[in-house]
C-alpha cells in the first residue's frame, strides 16, 4: 500500500514545486513603483567666485648688501627682530685685496711727493714774497696748490686704511658696518658669522646679509588660470583663507592683474594681487600659502535649488514641481547666478517648492554644462 502512495507523493511534490516557481517569476517579473527622490528650493546666498592659489607676502620686502667684502664678524640681529632704519645689523672683517692695497699704497707715495714738492715751494714763495720778489697772484695761486696737494694726501690716506680695515679715522668714513635702509621686521638673515661675503658692484649682485620688510602691509600674490582672467576686473572683492590659521579668513580688493602670462606645466597662468585688510592682533608671517576666492557675483536672499533639480529641453531650463505625492509637473524657470552648486531662480517657483531631482541621463549632462558655465 505505501509502495503505491510513494509515486503519488513524488508527483504531487514536483507539481507543488512547478507551481511556487511560476508564482515565484511571476512575482519578480512584476515592475516596482519608481518612488523619484526630491529637494526644495530655499531662500539663501549666491556666491559666484574663482579659486586663485598663491601666497602672504610683504609689499615691498628690501634686502640688504654689503659695500665691502670680507669675512662676518659680528651680526647683531635675527630673523624677527623690528628695526628702525640706519640701525646696525652686521660688521664686516676686511680681509684686504693685495691689488687694491698696493694700489692704494702707490697713490698714497704720490701724494706723499706731490705734498712736499709743493710744500717747499710755497715756502720759497713765502720768503719771495716777505722780499717784494713775486707777486701777489702768484703766491696765491701757489697757496692753492700746496692746499690741494695735502688735501690729495689726506683721502690716499684715508682710502688705504678703508682698503685695510674698511674704516679711516680722519674722513669718518665707515665701509664694514652694515646698517638697515628701512624700518621693518628681521625676515632672514642668510649669512652666519666666519662666512664670506661679496660687496655689491656693477658685475655682482653681492651677498645679501639680511631681508626686512613692513609686515603690516601685506598682499595676496597668487595665480589664475587662462580661462578665468577674462572675468576678473581691478577692484573685485576677494576673500582670503590661510591654511595655517585655520578658518581665518581676511577680506582685500583685487589691485593687480598681469597683462603677460606665464607657461607652466601645460597651461598659462596669469600673476594676480590683491591688497589684504590684516586684523588686529593676528599675526601673519610672510609667504603663508592662502587661496583667494576672487568674487565674481553676488546675490543675497534669492530663491535657490540645488542644480540637481533642473533639467533641460533644447537648451531651456525646466522644474518639475510636485503637486502631489510623486505627481510632478514641468515649469519652466529662469535662472540666475550659480555657484556650482546651487543657483538663482529668477521665476518659475517660490522658496520651499517641492521639485523632482533630474535622474535621467539626459538631464544630468545639461546640469553638468551649466554647473561648468556658472563656476
Amino acid at each position: 500500500m505505501i509502495r503505491r502512495l510513494v509515486p503519488l507523493f513524488v508527483a504531487l511534490g514536483i507539481v507543488v514545486a512547478f507551481a511556487w516557481t511560476l508564482v515565484f517569476l511571476y512575482k519578480k517579473s512584476e515592475a516596482r513603483p519608481i518612488v523619484y527622490s526630491t529637494l526644495r528650493a530655499e531662500k539663501r546666498d549666491i556666491v559666484k567666485k574663482t579659486v586663485a592659489p598663491g601666497a602672504l607676502v610683504p609689499r615691498r620686502e628690501v634686502v640688504i648688501k654689503p659695500r665691502v667684502s670680507g669675512v662676518i664678524e659680528k651680526l647683531y640681529v635675527e630673523p624677527g627682530h623690528y628695526v628702525k632704519e640706519r640701525a646696525l645689523l652686521a660688521k664686516i672683517r676686511i680681509i684686504p685685496n693685495m691689488v687694491s692695497v698696493n694700489q692704494a699704497e702707490s697713490a698714497l707715495r704720490a701724494a706723499q711727493i706731490s705734498f712736499e714738492t709743493s710744500k717747499k715751494e710755497l715756502e720759497r714763495f713765502t720768503r719771495l714774497r716777505s722780499q717784494n720778489l713775486v707777486a701777489e697772484t702768484d703766491f696765491a695761486a701757489q697757496d692753492l696748490l700746496y692746499k690741494l696737494r695735502r688735501e690729495e694726501l689726506e683721502a690716499a690716506e684715508s682710502n688705504l686704511e678703508l682698503v685695510r680695515v674698511g674704516a679711516s679715522k680722519k674722513s669718518g668714513q665707515v665701509s664694514n658696518l652694515v646698517y638697515s635702509t628701512v624700518e621693518g621686521m628681521v625676515l632672514e638673515i642668510p649669512v652666519k658669522e666666519g662666512g664670506s661675503v661679496i660687496e655689491a658692484n656693477n658685475f655682482n649682485e653681492g651677498t645679501t646679509i639680511a631681508a626686512i620688510a613692513d609686515m603690516n602691509d601685506m598682499i595676496f600674490q597668487g595665480r589664475v588660470d587662462e580661462s578665468e582672467v577674462g572675468r576678473l576686473k581691478e577692484g573685485m572683492p576677494v576673500s582670503i583663507s590661510v591654511g595655517a590659521l585655520g578658518e581665518e579668513r581676511f577680506e582685500g580688493a583685487l589691485e593687480y592683474i598681469a597683462p603677460k602670462g606665464v607657461a607652466k606645466e601645460g597651461t598659462i597662468e596669469f600673476e594676480v594681487r590683491a591688497a589684504v585688510k590684516l586684523k588686529p592682533n593676528t599675526f601673519v608671517r610672510a609667504n603663508y600659502s592662502a587661496n583667494a576666492d576672487i568674487i565674481l557675483d553676488r546675490k543675497d536672499g534669492v530663491v535657490a535649488v540645488n542644480e540637481s533639480g533642473v533639467g533641460y529641453d533644447k537648451g531651456k531650463p525646466f522644474v518639475e514641481v510636485e503637486t502631489a505625492p510623486q505627481v510632478f509637473e514641468r515649469r519652466a524657470v529662469a535662472l540666475g547666478v550659480s555657484d556650482g552648486i546651487f543657483v538663482e531662480v529668477k521665476s518659475g517657483i517660490d522658496a520651499r517648492t517641492p521639485i523632482k531631482k533630474q535622474e535621467s541621463e539626459a538631464a544630468a549632462p545639461a546640469a553638468g554644462m551649466q554647473g561648468r558655465r556658472s563656476r
